[in-house]
């Protein structure tokens, strides 16, 4: 029986940038405190083996809201990244269509998007909103800065390394000169609002809400910090990018690691502060009687970046490349009296399965199953949950395939123009040619632990099921 509109819980979605995978104290972080991630945690299960659609935000937040591999519209990088189209429906809509409220607020990054464009907000079925767009300014919000006053001070230059332009509530420009994590977190609060009147029947007397909270923490430039949270933690401050002065490949290669004085204690100072606004969301679930009634999913994009001193250990690899840390990712779920406290699980699960989650939790149906590639995840609380039997992944120049034992990774050597720049400019390296590892017994992917050879039937049977799924994503973009 599917539930009443009063019985669907309230759904908060809160999306995270370049998180690393061991960052949280819950994970024994040695520096790293996270109480109200562990809080949620504790509350709820954790996914060990949870991924995202692509090691980088854009195509990866493209598949989340839409619950499948965003190839089917040939997302793959930054290049060709893009919002899904309008024949495939996305979360907003869909539990829009259901009876939810329906608000946003964040970071807007899925392409090349401009205002008014399908991928902002209010135009994909978000009644309220309150966001950023960084398609000008590659992927980055200024953490403490967006006005005219501050586009015009500063110049188109700085605007295209920092993002400064005015924020966007309900699609009309509005200034916000204040922290973005606060900031965002607080819209959020207003948008849950205070406590429901009671119904006759106790029932809360309201419409269930879904609520997404995508955090620009903690992505890079992590310096950027209000006066008084750099004088709590004796941080120096760090001039950002000046094109009267610097030459802008060489400021940014000192901004970075392993140049960037204080860098890790700047990305520790982003991530507290973004633990305590998660923890004060919490807290007003609690205090507005809500929180037994909400499904709570904590994630992030993409893997850590070592460049921005994110650590992903035990993992391999960082953000950008198709090594188990610019893929695997922390996330957990809680909803009270439905997932067993501190619960844990290690199925493969992906991002894409939060819509098909939601979609069930709220008792709904998605119009066409047949564009959904995700799947939910209450067997994983309510059973023996096997999750996914494969994963894939592809950037274009470099593509890997997971099953439950085996991961089988390929990065061009041929054209080699991707690799080269990021090892260049990001100082990260996505490796070369074809690989085959043991994924599923050890996470070694040095090329040493390559057992490719020995294996020649293990290959053969990830490449086709690589390129028979290749074949479908090309036929459903093409469609």
């Amino acid at each position: 029986m599917s539930p009443t509109l009063a019985e669907r819980p309230h759904i908060l979605l809160i999306i995270s940038d370049d998180h690393g995978y061991a960052d949280l104290s819950s994970r024994g972080s040695a520096d790293a405190r996270t109480p109200h991630l562990d809080r949620l945690a504790a509350s709820g299960m954790s996914f060990d083996s949870a991924y995202v659609t692509a090691p980088i935000c854009s195509p990866s937040r493209a598949g989340l809201i839409a619950g499948a591999h965003q190839q089917r519209w040939g997302g793959h990088w930054f290049s060709d990244a893009s919002f899904p189209p309008e024949q495939q429906p996305v979360l907003p809509e869909l539990l829009g269509e259901g009876g939810y409220r329906t608000g946003y607020f964040g970071k807007v990054h899925y392409g090349f998007e401009q205002p008014g464009d399908r991928a902002c907000p209010e135009r994909h079925g978000f009644d309220s909103s309150f966001y950023g767009m960084t398609s000008t300014s590659a992927g980055r919000l200024h953490y403490l800065h967006h006005s005219r006053a501050s586009r015009e001070r500063l110049g188109d230059e700085f605007h295209a390394v920092h993002g400064v332009n005015p924020m966007f509530e309900n699609g009309r420009e509005t200034d916000c000169e204040r922290h973005l994590t606060s900031e965002f977190a607080q819209r959020a609060i207003d948008f849950m609002g205070p406590a429901p009147e009671a119904a006759a029947d106790g029932a809360p007397a309201e419409d269930p809400f879904f609520c997404m909270v995508a955090f620009n923490a903690v992505h890079n430039f992590a310096w950027q910090l209000p006066e008084d949270e750099l004088a709590v933690r004796a941080l120096p401050s760090h001039d950002d990018f000046d094109p009267d002065t610097d030459k802008y490949i060489d400021w940014y290669d000192g901004a970075i690691s392993p140049h960037l004085e204080n860098g890790r204690g700047y990305y520790l100072a982003q991530l507290e502060i973004m633990d305590r606004e998660i923890g004060r969301m919490l807290d007003h679930l609690e205090a507005t009687g809500r929180r037994e009634h909400t499904l709570v999913v904590y994630l992030t994009d993409n893997g850590g970046s070592a460049c921005n001193y994110g650590i992903n250990a035990p993992l391999h690899g960082t953000k950008y490349s198709l090594f188990e840390g610019g893929v695997r990712v922390p996330l957990m779920v809680s909803w009270p009296g439905r997932i067993q406290p501190g619960s844990r699980s290690d199925v493969l699960i992906s991002s894409m399965d939060l819509l098909p989650t939601f979609l069930a939790a709220a008792g709904l149906r998605p119009p066409r199953p047949e564009q959904i590639d995700g799947r939910p995840l209450q067997d994983c609380w309510e059973g023996d949950g096997t999750g996914h039997e494969l994963l894939h992944f592809d950037t274009g120049f470099q593509w890997a395939v997971r099953d439950r034992e085996w991961k089988l990774r390929w990065v061009d050597e041929e054209d080699t123009t991707y690799r080269d720049r990021l090892l260049r400019n990001e100082h990260t390296d996505i490796g070369a040619g074809l690989t085959l590892v043991p994924i599923g017994t050890d996470l070694d992917e040095s090329p040493q632990a390559d057992v490719a050879d020995q294996h020649p039937e293990v290959v053969a049977a990830l490449l086709e099921a690589h390129r028979d799924w290749s074949a479908r994503m090309r036929s459903h973009a093409s469609a």
